[in-house]
């Protein structure tokens, strides 16, 4: 769990307090706003700032209570020397709030952070090994700051703003160059017993498959992200197959060039055999997805990231392999699979709107 501050108030991101109560959210015949929702003190009124930082750039904002941003601001991310991306930090809370009363900073980064959301473990983007974020930065801030991943915190803006209101056991699953995940249970992020949950993308889907980047074989990445459709694409391109020509002709006749975001634009501009690569995709989406619910049990899927551009031409084919794969199909209620809200700007919002809920902020 991460710890509170001195003075401060554990929340959705520690142990469940005893906030008041709010109106109950309503959703497809489901009361759960008076359960979850009831006693967490989501209506604290103030803002926050969020900050996302990837690999490229770091994205500020000023959050409010509804969860509307009402500035932003960004910088390229300054290589991968931890002083250096401190600085662009405080730069940015500095510049957005020169018009604004801010209460607290939330900071959302790829990697493994430590229970007590002090120290990143690991980053793969960054320099960042066992470094104590949250410290440094509430020195040069002085204000409270709360530290998390990137994806619990697109999660929870999910859950609170977007597709996941009024859903009390919420997955996030966002495809890109891989997979990653969150949980949202009971009104808390779940987080797991060492604080790495949600690596969803490294189940072994296929034993002996595809070699993946973390030493495996088979992972659920290596065939349902944006990196897999890319590479099947080429692998079709390269077999000079007369479906694929279309394929070529986008690149040049560079099979090379080909990249899961210009098979999702042709899919979507009605090329059939990127249509098809999608589908495929999409299948892998749905069994991956039914061996997580036969796992967790949660009452809906959002599928966030840069892949689900494709919309419908995704996530039709992956409802169908969920619901043909799920165990006990038939005579079990399934889970919802929706598309995620949000957008890019979910991480930000989600680490702003965290760092308000979780922390008792004195004016």
């Amino acid at each position: 769990m991460y710890g509170a501050l001195p003075g401060d108030q554990a929340g959705p991101l520690g142990r469940p307090a005893p906030w008041r109560r709010r109106p109950a959210i309503q959703r497809a015949g489901r009361l759960h706003g008076g359960g979850v929702r009831g006693h967490l003190r989501l209506g604290r009124k103030g803002l926050a700032i969020g900050i996302d930082i990837g690999g490229t750039k770091v994205a500020a904002g000023v959050v409010d209570a509804e969860g509307r941003i009402l500035s932003e601001a960004r910088r390229s991310t300054p290589g991968t020397d931890p002083r250096a991306v401190e600085q662009v930090i405080v730069e940015l809370v500095e510049e957005l709030g020169r018009g604004h009363r801010i209460w607290s900073v939330g900071i959302g980064a790829a990697g493994w952070m430590d229970l007590a959301g002090g120290t990143v473990l690991f980053s793969p983007h960054l320099a960042w090994r066992n470094e104590p974020l949250r410290e440094n930065l509430q020195r040069l801030l002085r204000r409270p700051v709360l530290l998390t991943n990137d994806a619990d915190a697109a999660a929870w803006a999910e859950w609170r703003f977007g597709a996941g209101q009024g859903e009390d056991r919420l997955v996030c699953i966002t495809l890109g160059t891989g997979i990653g995940g969150a949980m949202v249970m009971g009104g808390r992020v779940e987080r797991g017993r060492f604080g790495v949950a949600g690596e969803f993308g490294h189940q072994i889907i296929m034993p002996g498959g595809h070699r993946c980047e973390c030493g495996n074989r088979g992972c659920w990445e290596q065939y349902a992200s944006g990196n897999a459709l890319g590479r099947e694409a080429r692998l079709l391109a390269r077999a000079n197959s007369p479906v694929a020509q279309d394929l070529l002709a986008a690149v040049g006749g560079r099979p090379e060039a080909i990249t899961g975001a210009i098979v999702t634009e042709l899919a979507l501009a009605g090329d059939r055999a990127s249509r098809e690569l999608i589908e495929e995709v999409g299948e892998w989406l749905g069994l991956g997805l039914a061996n997580l619910a036969a796992a967790l049990d949660p009452g809906m899927f959002v599928i966030g990231g840069g892949l689900c551009s494709a919309g419908d031409l995704l996530v039709q084919p992956a409802r169908k392999a969920f619901s043909r794969n799920l165990t006990g199909r038939g005579f079990r209620p399934e889970a919802a699979i929706e598309l995620a809200a949000l957008g890019p700007n979910a991480g930000l919002i989600g680490a702003a709107d965290l760092s308000r809920v979780s922390s008792r902020v004195r004016s």
